[in-house]
């Protein structure tokens, strides 16, 4: 009987010992798991936190910026007409405080504003452009900006008129280039309302051949996201 008890004793002193050693493996084990949720937690916070900060501020050019594009097909008072839009591309990369934000070579889009060949009415032919879009990382985003406005009044007078009235609005700064050969168009500038600059077209309706440079200003910021 006493034999019997010693046993069973025993059995109890072993039984609590090794319930002893295993707790604390458990709860280390318990602990590094817990640190581990809590460090992959913090990380994909900061990370989602980061991109919604990012996208939170999004790059805005301001209004008033230039923008240089160049005529993907030929736009003219008799071979265009009113609301019949056109293709271009940017011609110089736009910058925000040092930074490119509208590459070279963006994809852009305008519309003919106004188009009378010359005969059609008393004054001669006229010629209005804007540019309407540009895509940046394939987005299109919708653009304000000042009108070109060119006009022919025959028989040798032939004028360019900038619409929107102040300073400069838009300029034709470029011509023709390709194959090394330049056909320059002219550049035109205005200062004060109802400014107008020279310019020569060569024919007697005005054109404005593919891959003409045209720079138009921007009426409102446009914002890139």
């Amino acid at each position: 009987m006493r034999f019997r008890v010693l046993l069973v004793l025993f059995a109890i002193s072993l039984f609590l010992a090794l319930a002893a050693c295993s707790k604390p493996n458990n709860e280390q084990a318990n602990t590094a798991s817990n640190t581990s949720n809590t460090a992959d937690n913090n990380a994909a916070n900061e990370s989602t936190g980061g991109t919604k900060r990012a996208a939170a501020q999004p790059v805005v050019v301001p209004a008033g910026t230039m923008v240089t594009v160049r005529l993907g097909e030929a736009v003219g008072s008799k071979i265009s007409s009113p609301g019949q839009s056109f293709s271009a591309t940017v011609a110089s990369p736009v910058e925000v405080d040092g930074n490119t934000v509208i590459p070279q070579g963006a994809d852009a889009r305008g519309t003919v504003v106004d188009a009378k060949p010359l005969g059609r009415f008393k004054g001669g032919a006229v010629l209005q452009i804007k540019l309407t879009s540009i895509t940046v990382g394939g987005r299109e985003h919708s653009v304000e900006t000042s009108a070109l406005t060119r006009t022919e009044k025959g028989k040798g007078k032939r004028t360019a008129v900038l619409a929107g009235g102040g300073a400069a609005a838009g300029a034709l700064i470029g011509g023709l280039i390709g194959g090394g050969k330049g056909a320059a168009i002219g550049a035109v500038s205005g200062g004060g309302a109802g400014g107008a600059g020279a310019a020569f077209t060569g024919n007697k309706d005005v054109v404005l051949p593919a891959e003409s440079a045209v720079s138009f200003k921007l009426e409102s910021p446009l914002e890139l996201k």
